[in-house]
């Protein structure tokens, strides 16, 4: 779907005040709007990878907004729940339905989650989701699911190299494994050094 179509898509200033808005300190907005920043800025190294043209623009909104319902898993002293983290996606997809922004737009928090979570992994790992698909289904979806795989939200926040991301979702499955590996093979590998370094977040 291109965004001049159908979907007026917010600016850059617009998704800075909203994670300002619902940010309930600042470091949790510096973590997480920092870390969109980042897959944005991973997402546009790779644009062009795709086997036809992306919507640059939605890819950029999709990137800068993904992660917003992790601001719902904070609690009133400033703690992140991480017992309930797999949620911040459905959350995410909840709060920004709820501002009024389309299908298109919220499928991005709820569609990023590791290499893309099916039906059968939510019941096989009892996550606490509805029992549904949560896979990238657009080329857009897809390379900012992709990008996310390389940045961690972790104290300290870092880079990940494509191995060290390999190495830690072969637990959940070697076809999660080979589900990144198409991924790689589809988009490239990203210039994280340039990024370790203009974020200054180390790259393991």
């Amino acid at each position: 779907m291109r965004s001049d179509d159908r979907v007026s898509l917010p600016t850059d200033e617009q998704i800075r005040a909203l994670h300002e808005r619902f940010a309930p300190t600042a470091d949790a907005f510096d973590l997480v709007y920092t870390h969109c920043q980042i897959i944005w800025a991973v997402a546009e190294q790779l644009l062009g990878e795709y086997p036809v043209p992306l919507d640059a623009d939605l890819v950029r909104v999709g990137s800068l907004l993904h992660d917003i319902g992790v601001y719902r898993l904070y609690d009133a002293a400033g703690q992140l729940d991480h017992g309930k983290y797999v949620r911040h996606g459905i959350l995410g997809h909840t709060m920004l339905r709820e501002l009024g922004f389309p299908e298109v737009v919220s499928r991005f928090c709820s569609h990023h989650t590791g290499v893309g979570l099916t039906r059968e992994d939510v019941l096989q790992q009892g996550l606490p989701l509805p029992a549904r698909d949560y896979t990238a289904d657009t080329g857009e979806e897809q390379l900012v699911m992709y990008a996310d795989k390389f940045h961690s939200k972790t104290t300290p926040p870092t880079f990940l190299t494509a191995n060290s991301y390999a190495a830690s979702v072969r637990r959940f499955g070697d076809d999660k494994v080979d589900r990144f590996a198409a991924m790689i093979k589809r988009f490239g590998e990203p210039d994280l050094p340039s990024l370790s370094r203009r974020y200054q977040h180390p790259l393991v």
